[in-house]
Order: structure tokens, then sequence, then C-alpha cells
């Protein structure tokens, strides 16, 4: 077994989930290719490999993750719920010509508002839309 696939285990362990195969490949995914990906583009991608996986291991485990904290959900869009294995606080910039979603630092504590300070927050979400750079330059 590779260092990178050891690693993995461990985190699973760590969170107390079972390492089984699918799982493992799944966060593996999620962390090797970082393109907040949804159900079907993982599911699409890696059962080329694993022709047995199914879309409700797939959403079954993106939940798992999510409960554990491996993972987040990015809805930056109402129908299209995407996943992130970066689970630190930061926003996303889904780019509206190519529809690539980038990630960016967020100042956490500028977020924070005294308005707030009898609320129990449970989530932090920062989502901006526009054009990436890469697009906005080839259209000039």
């Amino acid at each position: 077994m590779n260092q990178k696939i050891k690693d993995l285990v461990e985190i699973l362990k760590e969170k107390n989930i079972k390492p089984s195969y699918q799982r493992i490949k799944i966060l593996e995914y999620l962390v090797l290719k970082k393109n907040h990906p949804t159900v079907d583009e993982i599911f699409k991608d890696l059962v080329k490999e694993m022709p047995t996986l199914s879309r409700a291991t797939v959403y079954n485990t993106l939940d798992l993750f999510k409960r554990s904290e491996l993972a987040r959900v990015v809805t930056i869009e109402d129908n299209e719920t995407r996943y992130d294995a970066e689970v630190s606080v930061h926003g996303h910039f889904k780019c509206e010509n190519c529809g690539t979603i980038f990630d960016f630092p967020v100042d956490e504590k500028a977020l924070y508002s005294d308005a707030l300070k009898d609320f129990m927050i449970t989530e932090k979400n920062v989502y901006f839309k526009g054009i990436c750079p890469k697009c906005h330059n080839t259209n000039k």
C-alpha cells in the first residue's frame, strides 16, 4: 500500500470510519481532484475502475464524510450540490463562463458581527460568481 493510501486510511480511522475500498477511493478523489465535484461526476469517474460502485454508495459516503467533517457541501447554485475536501473556512468563486469553482482564503474574523453574538453558527459560506481571469482574458 503506498503512503498516500495509508494516509487516507489513517484519516478515515481517526474519524472512526471503516476504511473500505470505496470510501478510500472517494476520499482520494476529493483530495486529489479539488474540482468541487458533484455526486454524478464522482460516480462517473470512479465506476470505471469500480464497476460495482453505485450512486447510493457515493451519496452515503459523502454524507458520512460531511457528518465526520471530512468534506463540506458547496451549494453555489440551488440545483447543484458539490463537495469539497477542504473543510477549513474559505470562500468559493464560480466562473459563470466555464463553470470552474475556485477556492480563496477568507479572513474569518472579518465575517464576525456583534449582531450574531447570541446565535450558534453551524456553517459559514462565502460565495462569489463572475468571470475568472482565464475566461475574462480570452474574451478581450
